[in-house]
């Protein structure tokens, strides 16, 4: 720590110019803060924190909230197990889907076979 000395004729001290003690000086007194600022700043950091500390709270809360609805509904909370389901499950849909539009588009062609055959009767007895 450098050693300051104020007079009247300025700011000196022992190795430093009197010029960076100065500059140091100055700094220093324009980051200084009142009582007021300080608790100001206090009470903001102060709420921010307590906000955080709810947020987090929600979190930790929702957390369990959803891993005993996971439990109930799954079995398991865990989170490599419920990966697994969930890619089982897709897999079931997509074959499901799959096979739905299988059903949809045989459905489709005897329709549309049924109505051929039906134009080809109405031409024949039209002529």
């Amino acid at each position: 720590m450098v050693e300051v000395q104020v007079n009247k004729k300025g700011v000196q001290d022992s190795g430093e110019s009197s010029e960076g003690l100065v500059e140091r000086r100055t700094e220093s007194q324009e980051n200084k803060q009142s009582i007021e600022q300080l608790t100001k700043r206090y009470n903001v950091l102060n709420t921010r924190k307590i906000q955080a500390e709810t947020n987090l709270e929600n979190a930790e809360n929702e957390l369990a909230r959803l891993k005993e609805k996971a439990r109930k509904e799954y079995g398991t909370d865990d989170l490599n197990e419920l990966k697994t389901t969930l890619a089982t499950m897709e897999a079931e849909n997509e074959r499901k889907r799959s096979e739905y539009q299988r059903e949809l588009e045989k459905i489709e062609a005897e329709l549309n076979e049924a109505d051929r055959k039906y134009a080809d009767v109405k031409d024949g007895k039209d002529k």
